[in-house]
């Protein structure tokens, strides 16, 4: 059970994927990691050693924000924007798409499921003289 910033990599994936559960590294960004500690991507998590497991925590730790320390950046980064009344700080104030997607259609994910008060009723046709 490897365990790095506080989360438990799952044991049986290759490393160089199961680094990819914390936040902020993706694929890419664990491969250099691998390659500058020197570590075979092709290990499974819970064939690491103790020492591997410090060499990585420490080229993160020194290297890279992630977890926690990055999502308190990107609170902070959206907090800035609305404060100072930017366009985007705008958008995420009113939950919609920050850039530039449109809205007239799609944008459900963002704007979460349709408000059934919003739809205009069927208009009633106009009676005949």
């Amino acid at each position: 059970m490897a365990r790095i910033e506080g989360v438990v990599l799952p044991n049986e994936k290759r490393v160089e994927y199961g680094l990819t559960y914390l936040f902020g590294i993706g694929l890419t960004r664990s491969q250099v990691i691998l390659k500058e500690t020197g570590i075979n991507p092709d290990i499974r998590v819970k064939d690491l050693s103790h020492e591997h497991i410090a060499l990585i925590q420490k080229y993160i730790t020194q290297n890279y924000k992630v977890e926690g320390e990055l999502r308190k950046d990107i609170t902070f980064c959206i907090k800035r924007l609305q404060e100072i009344g930017s366009y985007r700080g705008l958008r995420h104030k009113r939950s919609l798409p920050v850039r530039g997607q449109r809205t007239k259609t799609n944008a459900r994910t963002r704007k979460g499921p349709r408000k059934s008060g919003s739809v205009v009723p069927n208009k009633k046709p106009l009676a005949k003289k």
